[in-house]
């Protein structure tokens, strides 16, 4: 038995390493699980695992758990950025500008009472006190990479002698989930909000935005003046948005391109947004019914898969689809959104285009597009791995000169390379797409690597801060450095900007990263504005909750 002794205690050894992560890791994950009131702390339960293995002395090295933990937070972070890049610069919309304003005035409001509670109820003479509270602040708001950041900017300047932030940040966290949704709740009691009304402003909203959505018709060319103008002039001078993919013409089905001459009695297929449908039916010719089946070239539709690299970045203009292969491209889809294939739109590895023409020239599409799904099935490596090299030395140049400490780190420079190469990566021939189960695998890998790392090494003295020190104190203050943030934006959301009270509720999911309190939300609302709420502030909460992290430390920390 003394090779299962020696298993279990060599901290040297590297199947005691694999052993050590894999019971922490399972059943930090089964554990986290369970729910309590309808609320589970899913993977972040894997950091209290740790924490009882350190607690009994079932750990590693120093080196190897230092390795483990900024190895999971590169993957962690890089992983966020790359789903986050797509959307987010389109987030700042004129609604969406207002609510990324609402969030980062909740972010500042978080520092601000971490700050007031670090005066008022702490010993300010004790150099560890302050980096504590930066973990009970990143504890209260639930944002595991903004302790990442933190523990990494602390290591810098202080070394081995770095006091445990993580013990401040579990101790803060269980409390703080129950706190966000509570503190939803009370806004809800706070603005009489009746939530049977909210639903039905969302249901007459949808109603009225439902002109946004393509709109496929049939129409027959009626109006004299088009007799002899091409597609081109007919399109400049309606000045609206449209796409006709085939045209009945005496019989004879062709694929229209912009040269293509209208004439009196032609039979258009058209799509176009809802709200141009009676200005182009106006100006064209009424709907009618097309049998295009029984033309003497039948036409099909079909959606590609786009998965040749050589495509990605190429834009709509320079395929030339209608004159080089003979068909048209009505739509794309993208991250699950129908877009208009315009000119100027590029196309991306991962977008789906519907195609409508011959089926021989439909098929030359599909073959020089890709469409195979399996190329798609395993992630792109390179561009991962390529980003993290890239997001690593951009993270470790300093950003005011002569202040070397003054950087991004492994955190934040990896961070916001993803964040550029997902949204801008298809310009220098990077393929960005990776499907949802794979940065879901990668990213919770990361994470519960970093998680089982922190709580490890926090285990040892975790106890001892609770019971003996002050842990209690964090618990308060991790308390009110999460609600009191709710209850000043949530009210200000509802009374002076009059948004939706789901999507305030959403919102402060977002900028909390809370997922709990996103399902809450979303368990309340039969509708989608919890979610959009949360995706239009949740890419930049998260860049500034790990970039204030390390600000914090950097400037108050030394």
């Amino acid at each position: 038995m003394e090779w299962l002794v020696k298993l279990f205690t060599d901290s040297d050894s590297l199947p005691h390493i694999v052993l050590l992560y894999a019971v922490v890791i399972a059943v930090g994950v089964y554990l986290g699980k369970i729910k309590v009131a309808g609320i589970s702390l899913g993977v972040t339960f894997v950091l209290f695992a740790g924490i009882v293995a350190g607690h009994f002395g079932f750990t590693g090295t120093p080196e190897t758990l230092n390795f483990v933990q900024d190895f999971g937070l590169v993957l962690f972070v890089f992983m966020i950025g790359l789903q986050v890049g797509p959307g987010f610069f389109e987030s700042f919309g004129k609604a969406g500008v207002k609510l990324n304003g609402l969030a980062v005035t909740a972010i500042l409001l978080n520092i601000l009472v971490m700050f007031a509670c670090y005066y008022i109820f702490f010993d300010t003479s004790n150099k560890n006190t302050l980096p504590m509270m930066v973990g009970t602040l990143y504890g209260a708001v639930t944002n595991t990479p903004g302790l990442g950041a933190a523990n990494e900017a602390l290591s810098s300047i202080r070394g081995d002698q770095a006091p445990p932030i993580a013990s401040a940040y579990a101790c803060a966290y269980p409390l703080a989930v129950v706190g966000i949704i509570l503190a939803i709740v009370a806004i809800r009691y706070i603005c009489k909000v009746r939530l049977e009304k909210e639903e039905a402003e969302l249901e007459a909203e949808a109603n009225a935005n439902v002109s946004k959505k393509p709109h496929k018709m049939h129409i027959e060319v009626t109006n004299k003046y088009l007799e002899g103008k091409t597609l081109l002039q007919v399109h400049d001078f309606l000045n609206r948005d449209f796409v006709c993919s085939r045209i009945l013409h005496e019989g004879h089905v062709s694929i229209p391109n912009r040269n293509t001459v209208f004439h009196v009695g032609d039979q258009l297929f058209i799509v176009c947004a809802e709200s141009d449908y009676e200005a182009i039916v106006a100006f064209l010719g009424p709907v009618i019914e097309v049998d295009w089946a029984q033309t003497d070239q039948p036409m099909v539709s079909k959606r590609i898969l786009v998965t040749n690299s050589s495509i990605n970045g190429k834009t709509f203009g320079q395929m030339h689809f209608s004159s080089v292969y003979g068909v048209n491209v009505t739509r794309v889809t993208r991250h699950g959104m129908d877009l208009f294939a315009s000119p100027s739109l590029p196309l991306q590895v991962g977008d789906r285009i519907m195609v409508v023409g011959p089926e021989d020239a439909v098929d030359r599409v599909a073959s020089k597009m890709g469409n195979s799904i399996k190329r798609l099935d395993a992630p792109n490596i390179a561009t991962i791995f390529v980003g993290v090299f890239i997001g690593i030395i951009f993270g470790s140049i300093p950003f005011i000169p002569g202040m070397p400490l003054m950087k991004l780190g492994i955190a934040g420079g990896p961070l916001i390379i993803a964040i550029l190469i997902g949204r801008y990566g298809y310009k220098i021939k990077l393929v960005t797409y990776t499907t949802t189960s794979a940065n879901m695998m990668l990213r919770e890998i990361g994470l519960v690597l970093f998680l089982a790392s922190v709580g490890i090494k926090a285990g040892a003295g975790f106890f001892e801060t609770v019971m003996q020190g002050d842990g209690l104190l964090y618990v308060l203050t991790g308390f009110l450095i999460t609600v009191i943030p709710i209850l000043i934006v949530g009210p200000i959301a509802r009374m002076k900007f009059k948004f939706n009270y789901f999507t305030i509720a959403g919102m402060i999911s977002g900028t909390y990263t809370d997922p709990p309190a996103l399902a809450y939300s979303n368990s309340i609302c039969s509708k989608e504005a919890p979610a959009v709420g949360y995706s239009t502030v949740y890419p930049l909460s998260m860049f500034l909750r790990i970039l204030t992290a390390q600000l914090i430390v950097l400037f108050f920390c030394q």
